[in-house]
């Protein structure tokens, strides 16, 4: 019974997920790294964890009957980052999608015993990944002074949320799910 990798997320719709997926290949082009290349553009919800994939149904079940009580607009602002291999858009601070995370985490503990994110004890930390864990922390200090100087703002409708699910070499939107 092989265990599979899935985690949840927003994923941003058009233009603003090609503008951010353009982004990471500038990035990676210049900074020498490609991790971030491995998933679409998204806002992580809930970090990875495995899940018995016979079971998958069970999950899927499990975040269908998720109810959040509507969509938000979630904005992005200029670029930051966590030392010394993450750079990132930054999220502006949210309720709702702070209530979202909040509610999806618990729903998930509870229904389905998954409990890695409470072990998270940086917290919610809402942000878009541009370059991480292969980016050299040289080349992190570089690519963070260069993009603390850059600007760059988008919004959008945030309707669903996904569940993204690891083929052993990249992340692949595998599901979506409405709020209502």
């Amino acid at each position: 019974m092989p265990l599979i990798k899935y985690f949840i997320a927003i994923v941003p719709p058009e233009p603003v997920f090609t503008e951010i997926e353009n982004l990471k290949q500038i990035v990676s082009a210049k900074y020498s790294n490609k991790s971030a290349l491995r998933s679409p553009a998204h806002l992580t919800l809930h970090m990875p964890f495995e899940f018995k994939e016979e079971k998958e149904n069970l999950l899927i079940e499990t975040l269908q009957n998720f109810k959040f009580n509507s969509e938000f607009e979630i904005s992005l602002k200029n670029f930051s980052g966590f030392e010394p291999k993450v750079l990132f858009i930054d999220v502006v601070e949210n309720n709702n999608l702070t209530e979202l995370q909040k509610n999806l985490v618990q729903h998930i503990k509870i229904n389905l015993n998954i409990f890695n994110q409470a072990n998270d004890l940086r917290g919610f930390h809402a942000h878009l990944t541009i370059a991480f864990r292969d980016l050299k922390k040289q080349l992190y200090y570089k690519a963070i002074e260069e993009y603390k100087q850059k600007t760059f703002e988008a919004k959008f409708n945030c309707q669903q949320f996904c569940l993204l699910k690891h083929t052993g070499k990249f992340w692949l939107v595998h599901q979506k799910f409405n709020f209502k």
